[in-house]
């Protein structure tokens, strides 16, 4: 069968990623002791265990359960976990080793080669799977038993992407008129038990609402008697439109209504560790800059080269935002935002806001833990009294930390906005706290530092 060749392309994936392992770290053993003929017993000990961790945290982290609906951003973070965590237990065993400094250079050349390398040949991996799987390999037959909406949304998704592998085969329920004309109806309820065993179906997708238990609990034993996987689709329409979260308290489900990817221990330490070094190494880089501007604020007008400001952060607490001084020193900095052809903007002020250059004192922010890189921007503490009795869910941005730039912001939601165009970008915001994950971060930042290079219609 077509569908059998799943198991054969995840055995050349596994065979390839310990193939790709080898080569970096053999590589680099030969680039810094080009010397050596051979490997002595206690490289080759430091080899196995090497290649045993990786298949122990590929298969711990589900590396080769590719999922069939966003397949590259859980390929990429799974990947990037196992890397991470590859590397933090091979440099433990590095330093508890003999001689450790003999391979210090070597392991650490070896994982920037690997990382180099591997991630292209993820996506090269994901894009061959997508064409399989559109040549009509690895697939899985399905069927939606049930009817109204909430079925024919799924077989939507469906039949929207052959790449994800699906082929669906149609529906079973009682009420024909609620199925979309264009859908194939199989037969009623009746006929499924005969289509199941006359056919090969691999995955039963019940429609039903929950409280027909009984129809459930029926279709639920055909499935386990059939060998096919049975699936329950809820309706949550009217209430709940967006990614959630199942967890169990012993034996009773408890549903989040909200996904948060940053509730989750590794995510945030992702994240604050993405935010320590960029950070870091941005305020390192760009020190003649500080300089350069602290004189520029000193010599163009009275007053301190900082504006530092109450802003309201993560779980409602206060912290010290700074930022370059691009205002005359004036009794309204801390109620009135910066409005356009604003006659308290210094000349040198002016260039600073534009160019975005007036928010770089925030990485100090960053690095000491108050503010993230990218994130809902923070407001003055009047403002977040007021907003958060004027838009729904403006409360929800303080889940996370406050950033120097955020989604909205890139996407033109920044500045001075009446309550519409703030709605929006409390819209964005929670978009990003429930869709959070490292690329999308980096795509962020790279289209923030486009926005200064071109210049934003906002940024005054």
């Amino acid at each position: 069968m077509k569908n059998s060749h799943h198991f054969h392309f995840l055995g050349v994936q596994m065979l390839t990623d310990l193939v790709l392992l080898n080569l970096c770290f053999v590589s680099s053993y030969i680039l810094k002791v080009p010397q050596s003929t051979s490997l002595n017993f206690h490289e080759w000990i430091l080899a196995l265990i090497i290649n045993a961790l990786w298949l122990l945290l590929s298969f711990y982290f589900k590396l080769y359960q590719i999922p069939r609906f966003s397949i590259l951003n859980s390929t990429i973070v799974r990947s990037f976990k196992t890397i991470i965590f590859h590397f933090s237990i091979i440099v433990v065993v590095i330093f508890l080793w003999k001689d450790t400094y003999q391979y210090r250079q070597i392991i650490f050349m070896g994982y920037v080669l690997l990382g180099i390398t591997l991630f292209p040949i993820k996506i090269l991996s994901i894009i061959i799977l997508k064409k399989l799987r559109k040549a009509g390999y690895n697939f899985k037959k399905v069927i939606i038993v049930g009817e109204g909406t909430i079925g024919n949304q799924l077989a939507n998704y469906f039949l929207s992407d052959v790449s994800t592998g699906y082929q669906f085969l149609g529906f079973f329920h009682n009420k024909s008129e609620k199925c979309i004309p264009s859908r194939k109806v199989l037969g009623k309820i009746s006929d499924l038990e005969h289509y199941v065993k006359e056919n090969h179906v691999d995955e039963m997708y019940c429609a039903y609402p929950l409280h027909k238990r009984k129809m459930i609990r029926s279709l639920r034993t055909l499935a386990d008697n059939s060998l096919i996987r049975f699936k329950i689709v809820p309706d949550f329409r009217g209430f709940l439109n967006k990614r959630m979260q199942l967890d169990f308290y012993y034996d009773t489900a408890v549903l989040s209504f909200r996904y948060e990817p940053l509730s989750q221990p590794f995510n945030m330490f992702l994240k604050r560790s993405f935010d320590v070094i960029v950070s870091g190494t941005l305020l390192l880089c760009f020190l003649p800059l500080f300089i350069l501007i602290g004189l520029g604020i000193m010599l163009s007008s009275r007053g301190p080269i900082l504006f530092t400001q109450k802003r309201s952060g993560k779980d409602r607490i206060v912290f010290n935002c700074y930022k370059f001084r691009s205002m005359y020193i004036n009794r309204e900095s801390d109620s009135l935002q910066a409005q356009k052809n604003d006659n308290r903007i210094t000349p040198l002020g002016k260039i600073l806001r534009k160019t975005n250059l007036d928010e770089l004192p925030q990485l100090f922010n960053v690095l000491i833990g108050d503010m993230s890189l990218i994130g809902p921007r923070p407001h003055m503490l009047t403002h977040t009294e007021e907003y958060s009795k004027m838009i729904n869910k403006f409360m929800v941005r303080q889940f996370v930390k406050p950033g120097i730039t955020g989604w909205a912001q890139v996407n033109g939601y920044r500045g001075p906005l009446d309550k519409k165009m703030m709605y929006e970008r409390v819209s964005f915001d929670v978009w990003y706290i429930e869709n959070w994950n490292l690329l999308l971060d980096i795509k962020i930042i790279f289209r923030t530092i486009i926005n200064m290079i071109l210049g934003e219609k906002n940024a005054f």
